[in-house]
């Protein structure tokens, strides 16, 4: 923890609950982190080329952020991060990215119940979502999703473009309808409001 320059190649931390804390100018290379729980938390000036992570609320807190071909398993990850890019990646996990800044995600697969929410400034280019519900809720989004996203759950504002939205959510009491852009080859339902608040 709380150190400066640490180069890490072709590694494997079978066990690295809380590794990483307060951690500056970090590359990572071929590196397999299980039981990864907290990592990186804090931390700045990561670069991530191809890596594997099992462990939950990762990255959080962190700023400039690079990752190349990964496979992150990771509920509540990217929390209150700024300066992330993510780059032909799968990531899969609750909550993704909540109360985050500057979050751009370029040919990656995304599995999150009520993912990407709570952004100022969501950037997602060429993605695509699995099993992806009550997404963008609170989010400036400019995304584009190829194939369906299930639901999308009030955005504050951007474009979100996607060939299938199962459910749009827009609920004009909580946000400004007008400020969202949707552009769907289909909507499956639109609805005001959600179903728990109907």
């Amino acid at each position: 923890r709380e150190m400066d320059g640490i180069r890490l190649e072709n590694v494997q931390l079978p066990y690295a609950l809380e590794t990483l804390w307060f951690c500056r100018n970090v590359e990572l290379k071929n590196v397999k982190v299980d039981k990864g729980d907290y990592l990186f938390v804090h931390g700045e000036n990561i670069r991530i080329d191809d890596f594997e992570m099992n462990g939950n609320y990762s990255f959080q807190y962190c700023k400039n952020v690079e990752i190349r071909n990964a496979v992150i398993n990771s509920k509540d990850a990217f929390w209150n991060a700024e300066n992330v890019t993510v780059y032909d990646s799968f990531i899969s996990g609750e909550y993704l990215g909540w109360n985050s800044k500057n979050i751009t995600l370029i040919n990656c697969t995304i599995e999150s119940l009520q993912g990407m929410c709570y952004i100022d400034n969501l950037v997602m280019k060429n993605c695509r979502l699995l099993n992806t519900t009550l997404a963008f809720e609170y989010s400036a989004a400019d995304v584009e999703i190829i194939g369906n996203v299930e639901s999308v759950l009030n955005p504050k504002s951007g474009i979100i473009r996607a060939d299938r939205i199962g459910e749009l959510i827009m609920d004009g009491r909580k946000v400004k309808i007008d400020q969202t852009r949707i552009e769907a080859g289909e909507i499956g339902k639109q609805s005001d409001r959600a179903e728990w608040e109907a």
